[in-house]
């Protein structure tokens, strides 16, 4: 059976193609860096992919991307983390909808474009205050009440980390963690909504195993880069990536 038949008829055999092999590497940078990946892999859906659609099959790749990246890097995983956020992104995903949806995208865009940089560029309190579960909690609360509507919040949640934890392998372990919880939570509530995901599931299934091989390269070189020079790329990253978030919000 042509491959090409088991795609939706909402996108060509071509288009899938580009996004398969791109799964690769933007699965490998948010593998190095935490974040980018899927911001990365949002913008090139958004070329191909009907509207509708975008935000419910990025949310089922990102699932599969940072399951994979958060089984790779489990002995970083840190257990305290887990509940809280987790508890947090049960409450956003309930009422994330009904109130993100009736706030205007230009202005949710700016508000998480200037708390990015702000929690990237200003210290912050103490790493046991931010290491918190209330903080973790809140953490998953209002990240998952954004996805909803902005689908890749991602840098947000890596910034986050980085101030909770000391290590790259800890702030990216536990970064990919926190966004499979949010992310499997975002899965379920497009379900409930009543959006079909099956048409689209071979894709995304094919997306996911391209892109666990991204995660091996990344993860490869995220065990050579040395501590200061990925703190440096990190805040590089996050900037690039909140400042075009404010472009796009502002123009």
């Amino acid at each position: 059976m042509d491959a090409v038949h088991l795609l939706p008829e909402a996108i060509s055999g071509s288009a899938a193609a580009i996004l398969i092999a791109a799964s690769i590497f933007t699965s490998a940078t948010s593998a190095v860096f935490g974040l980018g990946g899927g911001v990365m892999m949002l913008v090139l859906m958004s070329l191909f992919m009907p509207v509708a659609a975008l935000i419910p099959v990025h949310g089922v790749v990102q699932l599969g991307s940072n399951l994979g990246r958060a089984f790779h890097l489990r002995r970083f995983a840190v257990p305290s983390m887990i509940i809280p956020f987790a508890a947090g992104g049960v409450i956003g995903a309930l009422t994330g909808g009904a109130v993100v949806t009736d706030l205007p995208e230009a202005l949710l865009k700016t508000i998480l474009a200037v708390f990015i940089l702000v929690i990237t560029w200003v210290k912050l309190p103490p790493l046991p205050l931010v290491k918190s579960p209330p903080v973790f909690a809140i953490g998953g609360a209002v990240t998952t009440a954004l996805t909803m509507f902005l689908g890749a919040t991602g840098p947000l949640i890596t910034a986050l980390m980085a101030k909770a934890f000391e290590t790259r392998h800890q702030v990216v372990a536990n970064a990919a963690v926190a966004m499979t919880i949010q992310h499997l939570l975002k899965v379920v509530a497009f379900g409930i909504l009543g959006f079909g995901l099956a048409p689209w599931l071979p894709l995304a299934g094919a997306m996911i195993v391209s892109g666990y091989a991204g995660t091996m390269i990344g993860a490869r070189l995220l065990d050579t880069m040395d501590e200061a020079r990925f703190r440096l790329w990190f805040r590089i990253g996050v900037t690039i990536l909140a400042v075009e978030l404010l472009r796009r919000a502002l123009f």
